[in-house]
């Protein structure tokens, strides 16, 4: 799963090694180009030739260039959620507080390091995919399932919204640290980390 984004944000599933190394070399030739020429410049064909491939086996898993960035932008969830799982197993139990450091910390490092990232992130910063399942939903879910065990809470409706909001709060911050600063305003990211303190104590504490 760490290569391949969920069969829904594709037009095919690979179903053999062979085709899934395609598609994950078509993905990271897709995060590169919206690295050095920006999402309205980007198209399938010079994703094609930067990955390698021959053009139709680009349209074998997307209609167009928005499907792609949809599918990175699955990519980079499920490879955040994969760093915070390793991250918080290695951790222990350090209860909410450590869930919240691991989470923005691992988000913060995508951001820096992660081709791509900037631009497509989880799917907030390109309008693409279903408007219905807005990005930040997608997060707040995957978050609520995560680390609802470790939190020894129910993932029920009520952890939900607490994880939407803080997730609603963290993306506008962090959005604005990295327009003040290309690396991110520290002063700001840590003013993020203290006001999703405050509101998480209030209500898992």
């Amino acid at each position: 799963m760490n290569g391949v984004p969920h069969a829904t944000s594709l037009r095919r599933a690979p179903v053999q090694r062979r085709s899934a190394e395609r598609l994950t070399r078509i993905l990271d030739a897709c995060a590169d180009l919206l690295d050095e020429v920006g999402y309205e410049e980007l198209s399938t064909r010079a994703v094609a030739q930067r990955a390698g491939v021959p053009i139709g086996s680009v349209y074998r898993f997307f209609g167009n260039k928005r499907q792609m960035a949809d599918a990175l932008a699955q990519r980079n969830l499920d490879r955040f959620a994969q760093r915070v799982t390793e991250r918080l197993e290695r951790a222990g139990d350090g209860g909410w507080r450590t869930a919240l450091d691991t989470v923005l910390d691992e988000y913060l490092a995508m951001k820096r390091t992660a081709p791509g990232f900037c631009l497509v992130d989880f799917g907030n910063q390109i309008p693409i995919g279903d408007r219905q399942a807005a990005p930040n939903h997608r997060v707040a879910d995957r978050l609520t399932d995560l680390l609802a065990g470790s939190l020894d809470r129910r993932p029920d409706d009520d952890l939900r919204r607490v994880f939407l909001i803080a997730v609603e709060a963290a993306d506008t911050l962090v959005q604005l640290a990295f327009r003040v600063a290309p690396d991110g305003d520290q002063k700001i990211i840590d003013e993020a980390r203290e006001l999703l303190r405050a509101y998480l104590a209030r209500v898992l504490d």
